[in-house]
């Protein structure tokens, strides 16, 4: 997810975002904690969009 993606994006559609990903980094690291996760960079990627979309939900609330 590109930073230029989510400044077009409104404020409902980023919370709708922040949602789906922090469900999304709560299910790797219960996979990573039973070991069923094969792919643990994708902790890290979920992490920094999370970061990524409230960095932009910032912005907008600046304006």
């Amino acid at each position: 997810m590109k930073a230029s993606e989510l400044s077009e994006k409104s404020v409902e559609e980023l919370q709708a975002a922040l949602g789906g990903e922090l469900k999304q980094q709560f299910k790797l690291r219960m996979q990573l904690s039973t070991g069923q996760l094969n792919e643990s960079h994708l902790v890290k990627v979920t992490r920094r969009n999370i970061a990524r979309i409230k960095t932009a939900m910032n912005q907008k609330a600046g304006e």
